[in-house]
């Protein structure tokens, strides 16, 4: 009985969470944020010219060849 209780109480919260972050995600693009998770807040030099937000540069993570 306490087991079920348990999963219960834990599933509550679990989708408490999911929810909240849900709810944080849909003001912050009502509001316009383009980048949510970028400490920059969307004002990084490529928010400004339109390209895609993105703290990872995908030239840095290109597999060289010895060709």
């Amino acid at each position: 009985m306490m087991t079920i209780i348990t999963n219960i109480i834990a599933t509550v919260v679990i989708i408490g969470i999911v929810g909240a972050a849900c709810v944080y995600i849909y003001k912050e693009k009502k509001k316009g944020t383009r980048c949510i998770g970028c400490p920059n807040a969307g004002k990084c030099q490529k928010a400004m010219l339109g390209k895609e937000c993105s703290s990872v540069d995908p030239e840095r993570f290109k597999i060289k060849s010895d060709k």
